[in-house]
């Protein structure tokens, strides 16, 4: 009983996140022969294969949202209250695609996205341009992700990785930063922080972002008897965000109910999530 309770959950998780077509896609990126942008022992397979992934990617839209152009970007043209699934269900693949799949694969998803940010343009409400293919707003939206991503694995990763690992990490995701169009990304983890500190002047809380904060955080597109595992999601991953971010998006810390009861519902979840979908008898692919 309890091994088909497991494998319901575990299909149910993975359906949700890769979408309808996800079977077809993992066999075509995990089967398909041919020579890999990382090989299976690099970092970036175990943390993007991690649990740890649900709560790191929540905390890093609401990162992202606090630079106004990226934010005006993603109202605009993203169409996340629509279809918030699709937009995850693309996100998974592509990031699924650029670390696991084939090195022409991988190269077919860049060109792709590239081809998407290249057509989104427009203006903010304050009447500021942006283009998603900027080098500099692509280079906000790669450390608002990877700085959670790795964030999130530090503190809820299955197998956490030591300091040397986490900046090959670093490393390894700028590869895939470059294939987009980001000048320089960072390499490893001090460069990271620094890159993150150095975009902090063009960040603030404009109405849009706080009205993502308020939709991703209090009204996710769920069942009622979902929405309790999801607002322990929801608290690890504001719990993942800087101080100052927090601010921002009157997110205020809660001394002592964060590291007594948010933190420890994050590990309890984030492993039982881990058990759904890695059940033992099947090998995890390389």
């Amino acid at each position: 009983m309890l091994t088909v309770v497991r494998e319901r959950l575990g299909q149910v998780l993975f359906r949700r996140v890769a979408g309808p077509d996800g079977p077809a896609v993992r066999v075509r990126i995990h089967h398909t022969p041919g020579p890999r942008w990382f090989d299976p022992d690099r970092p970036i397979r175990m943390v993007h294969a991690d649990a740890s992934m649900f709560i790191g990617g929540l905390s890093a839209l609401l990162l992202q949202s606090l630079h106004p152009l990226a934010m005006a970007a993603v109202a605009g043209h993203s169409g996340y209250r629509g279809d918030p699934w699709g937009r995850l269900q693309r996100t998974s693949t592509f990031l699924a695609v650029t670390t696991y799949g084939t090195a022409a694969d991988a190269q077919r998803a860049v060109d792709h996205v590239r081809g998407i940010h290249e057509r989104i343009r427009g203006t903010t409400a304050e009447g500021v341009p942006y283009h998603a293919a900027d080098p500099h707003l692509l280079g906000w939206v790669h450390v608002g992700e990877i700085y959670s991503f790795l964030r999130a694995h530090e503190r809820y990763g299955a197998r956490p990785l030591d300091p040397a690992d986490y900046d090959a990490y670093v490393a390894d995701t700028a590869r895939v930063a470059e294939a987009l169009g980001v000048i320089d990304p960072p390499r490893d983890r001090r460069e990271l922080e620094e890159c993150l500190t150095t975009y902090r002047p063009e960040l603030r809380a404009t109405p849009e972002a706080r009205s993502t904060a308020r939709f991703l955080l209090f009204q996710p597109p769920l069942p009622l008897a979902v929405r309790p595992f999801y607002g322990v999601l929801a608290a690890n991953a504001v719990a993942l965000l800087p101080p100052w971010a927090r601010g921002m998006l009157w997110l205020p810390r809660m001394p002592g109910i964060e590291e007594f009861a948010v933190h420890p519902t994050g590990q309890a979840l984030t492993r039982a999530i881990h058990w759904a979908m890695n059940p033992p008898r099947l090998s995890r692919p390389t």
